[in-house]
């Protein structure tokens, strides 16, 4: 058997998902049970919100469902918070939750915000992430009826450029879209197609799919060679940085992980694996509580195996067939 034979070969599990299951998160073990053993499992929602992080993330709560500063703050800001309780299973109905999305939606559709952006030879400068982030969120919480979702879902397509991404550099050349912008949006559309069943959304969302795919999730057409060799590197939480697990989580949620451009790249989350079956991070955008700059509202880990990137690796390798029991 050839080495590239073996990394194809589908990774056993059974270590890493019985580490997950013992993780002191409910949403961990949850979301274990449902996306890696594909579990028909119903959540409670209870236990849920009395996780360790979903309590620091709804900590300090204001009035006006934010939690002082502008919500864009780094990385203690509603938006991040928001982005995070969701991915944590957050309950859809929770008021407290409820409170966040609302008061993200409030500033990302404020009137002034559709004032003034740029458009530089017929192409839209905008950072999509914030309104990927936000889309994607509200979606998932059951707020796709509202009408400021649907506008930050229209907006995308509207701003979406030729290649299938979207661009906040002014002095981009149009040629290329630029992958951190691009990933979010990916998901925010997705979300808010499969809440919706609009088929626009799906389209725009598969657009910006193969403009990963094209590029074999992180390589050069040019060249072959890594686009950028911080995406080889896995971290969590992104928030707006791409890199190869986070695309393929988004590939994953798209349904397009049996694409065979996206092998090179699921191998690479193989050859990451721990020997102990585990998977750690390879960089961080944030730093812990109490730090001067980049605070999170929770340790996710700086040391040793992360669950949220072995739970997403996980995940991927077994929506693309990689697992065996």
């Amino acid at each position: 058997m050839t080495e590239a034979t073996a990394v194809r070969d589908a990774v056993h599990g059974v270590s890493a998902v019985e580490w997950l299951l013992r993780s002191k998160e409910p949403a961990v073990r949850y979301l274990t049970r449902r996306d890696v053993l594909g579990e028909s499992v119903e959540p409670d929602d209870e236990a849920i919100l009395a996780g360790p992080k979903v309590r620091a993330l709804l900590a300090g709560q204001l009035p006006d469902g934010g939690f002082g500063g502008h919500p864009y703050k780094k990385w203690t800001g509603a938006h991040w918070r928001l982005v995070s309780l969701v991915e944590l299973a957050a309950p859809p109905g929770e008021p407290r939750v409820l409170a966040v999305a609302e008061r993200v939606l409030k500033w990302l559709t404020a009137k002034a915000r559709f004032r003034g952006f740029k458009v530089i030879d017929g192409l839209v400068r905008r950072c999509a992430s914030l309104e990927g982030n936000a889309l994607a969120a509200c979606s998932r919480l059951g707020m796709a009826d509202d009408p400021r979702v649907e506008l930050l879902a229209r907006s995308l397509v509207e701003w979406q450029w030729p290649d299938g991404g979207w661009n906040c550099d002014q002095k981009a050349s149009g040629r290329r879209s630029s992958f951190h912008e691009t990933f979010v949006p990916a998901w925010g559309l997705h979300e808010y197609a499969v809440a919706t069943d609009a088929d626009w959304a799906s389209e725009a969302a598969d657009r910006a799919a193969e403009l990963f795919l094209q590029h074999r999730v992180f390589r050069s057409l040019r060249t072959g060679e890594p686009i950028n060799k911080q995406w080889l590197e896995f971290h969590y939480p992104p928030y707006w940085h791409y890199d190869v697990l986070q695309a393929l989580v988004v590939l994953g949620r798209l349904g397009r992980l049996g694409d065979p451009r996206a092998d090179d790249a699921l191998d690479l989350v193989v050859e990451r694996r721990r020997p102990d079956g585990l998977w750690e991070p390879g960089g961080f955008w944030w730093q812990r509580p109490g730090s001067k700059r980049l605070v999170e509202v929770v340790d996710w880990g700086r040391r040793g195996p992360s669950e949220m990137i072995t739970l997403n690796a996980l995940r991927v390798l077994r929506g693309a067939g990689r697992l065996a029991w």
